[in-house]
């Protein structure tokens, strides 16, 4: 699953339940989701996940050993490069298949229910329909799974793709200057922490206060970039007739695409 970083999250999120007052559950009757967790338990996933484990450890050694030989900041970022992109291709031949093949189960089956989305169980508090078991007797049987010759159905449901949004240079910036802001701060208390040797009482008020002042700046340099986002994404949603915006790492099938209009209107 998708790695989520904290500023457009926080925008997202309180999107997630944000389901427009006219909703019915009628309106959201083509909602199925999907417990990954079941999916990454069969056979063949768990295989695919330990020939990878087995693959990274190996690497490891190799990687360490290469980093020792690396003399200048340069020469380091390369080999890192270099193995990430190792890893990367391993994992795209062991797993594509298998992920290929689960994306074309779900999309068999959510055709079948008449579904136009299907998400991530993990996000669903209250309705929608559980298409887990049927995915997976799909996945558990020896036929080949075929495509689907037609795209879903338009979705009252959209998403957006929190990794692309932080590309944004609103976010570049207050993430630049948080991040040279803790900078500062660890100098700066680092050296109170030092000072205070081994009294275990002054140091956790040290702490405390390190705490206290990066959540003091957090919410002056992020929460305007976070209800910027929060503001421009529920609008967008509201032009499009939308009902409910997620996270893209949580749509497994369908779903409408608001990531582009959203970065348009963050940019004017």
């Amino acid at each position: 699953m998708k790695k989520r970083s904290l500023p457009i999250l926080l925008a997202t999120a309180a999107l997630m339940t944000a389901i427009a007052p006219a909703a019915t559950a009628r309106d959201l009757s083509d909602i199925g989701f999907v417990d990954q967790s079941a999916i990454a338990a069969l056979p063949a996933l768990v295989s695919v996940s330990q020939q990878l484990a087995a693959y990274k450890a190996q690497l490891n050694g190799q990687y360490t050993a290469a980093m020792r030989g690396a003399r200048t900041p340069a020469a380091r970022a390369q080999v890192t490069q270099d193995f990430n992109t190792r890893m990367n291709n391993e994992q795209r031949q062991l797993a594509g298949p298998e992920f290929m093949r689960v994306q074309l189960a779900i999309a068999s089956v959510a055709s079948t229910h008449g579904l136009s989305v299907v998400v991530d169980k993990r996000i669903i508090i209250y309705g929608g329909q559980d298409i887990t078991q049927d995915v997976v007797r799909l996945l558990q049987g020896s036929q080949q799974i075929l495509p689907l010759g037609t795209a879903p159905p338009p979705s009252e449901i959209g998403y957006v793709d929190q990794t692309a949004l932080e590309s944004s240079p609103q976010v570049r910036s207050a993430s630049a200057q948080l991040q040279a802001y803790a900078e500062k701060e660890r100098r700066l208390y680092g050296a109170q922490f030092a000072q205070a040797g081994g009294n275990t009482q002054k140091q956790q008020q040290i702490a405390a206060a390190y705490n206290q002042a990066m959540n003091a700046e957090q919410q002056q340099v992020l929460k305007p970039v976070i209800d910027h986002t929060q503001q421009v994404t529920a609008q967008t949603a509201q032009r499009k007739g939308l009902l409910l915006i997620i996270d893209r790492a949580d749509v497994l099938y369908g779903g409408t695409d608001i990531t582009t209009d959203v970065q348009n209107a963050l940019s004017k």
